[in-house]
């Protein structure tokens, strides 16, 4: 088959047909089938020889093929068994591809078991290897694939995705907008993100029906590195913007009421010289990483608990 046959919309049907399926709305299938675009995606990942790359939603294997090219491994999963044993025809004759049948995610806030084991041994396999994902995620993942990765003790070097644009628009915002959030600030305090193309729903079959977005998020170790608990500001984070609306200190309040009185909340507020009517969309980055450490510091001072060890931060 030519390159250039792959991942056309009459191709796509003609090979569904073969099969007797269909398009599976439940996981999100939305198949990119301008092959520039995923070119484009593949290219901005920049993928090299010593490269260990994740891809979630294998499809047809358009995207694969090209990241296999350039990797030391690939290792991609696909939670339709028919469309994963359509794609082991079209990568059979690559050898440094990995495919893996489940859902990628145990639950919302964890990988698969397996999907974890398969990228920590392909790691192992030459030291000095580089771990990044690159794939056209399905809507409904998108979110807790690109958070939870940051969560891992092998955090990506790079994270190039197709997404829902306002997802992207989230992922790039800056304070004091309504895109601005809990994962701004989360990727933000530990990453380069930029949008890459805005694309529309007809470069898709079948069409979504919102805009997409390739985003590629690039870490930035100095900043990560910088953060005394990863995990801890997570959570933190989480809190911090689960009622949009309220002022600041009504939620810190309710967020540390097992561990903080009031007082105490209004100390590490005025130590950040944030009056009763701040709003944590106002704060940028670096002042949710100041204000995090502050109440971790109180906390810890407050229930007498030890420094935590920062090398166990992000396992």
């Amino acid at each position: 088959m030519q390159r250039n046959e792959r991942q056309t919309v009459s191709y796509l049907k003609r090979r569904f047909d073969q099969v007797g399926m269909a398009p599976d709305t439940r996981h999100g299938q939305n198949f990119l089938v301008d092959l520039n675009l995923i070119q484009l995606l593949a290219d901005s990942a920049e993928i090299g020889p010593n490269d260990v790359v994740l891809e979630i939603g294998t499809g047809m294997g358009s995207l694969t093929a090209m990241l296999a090219a350039k990797a030391a491994r690939v290792i991609t999963v696909e939670i339709d068994e028919h469309l994963h044993q359509l794609a082991r025809e079209e990568l059979e004759p690559f050898e440094n591809i990995q495919m893996l049948q489940l859902d990628a995610l145990r639950n919302k806030n964890n990988f698969a078991d397996t999907v974890i084991e398969a990228v920590e041994a392909a790691m192992e396999e030459v030291p000095g290897r580089q771990f990044k994902l690159a794939a056209n995620l399905p809507y409904n993942i998108a979110t807790p694939v690109i958070s939870n990765l940051l969560l891992w003790k092998t955090v990506p070097a790079r994270m190039t995705v197709t997404i829902q644009k306002e997802l992207g628009e989230r992922i790039v915002a800056v304070p004091s907008t309504r895109e601005y959030g809990s994962l701004s600030v989360w990727i933000q305090s530990q990453c380069a993100a930029r949008i890459v193309r805005i694309m529309p729903p007809s470069v898709f079959w079948p069409r979504p029906k919102v805009d997409s977005a390739i985003v590629d998020i690039r870490l930035q170790p100095e900043r990560r590195q910088q953060i005394p608990d990863v995990r801890y500001f997570h959570s933190f984070m989480r809190k911090m913007f689960f009622h949009r609306r309220k002022f600041l200190r009504s939620v810190a309040i309710s967020g540390f009421k097992d561990q903080l009185g009031k007082p105490e909340v209004d100390e590490v507020l005025a130590k950040m010289g944030l009056g009763p009517d701040a709003r944590s969309e106002q704060l940028s980055v670096d002042q949710m990483l100041q204000l995090s450490e502050l109440f971790r510091q109180k906390v810890l001072e407050m229930t007498g608990q030890a420094e935590p060890d920062a090398t166990d931060a992000d396992d």
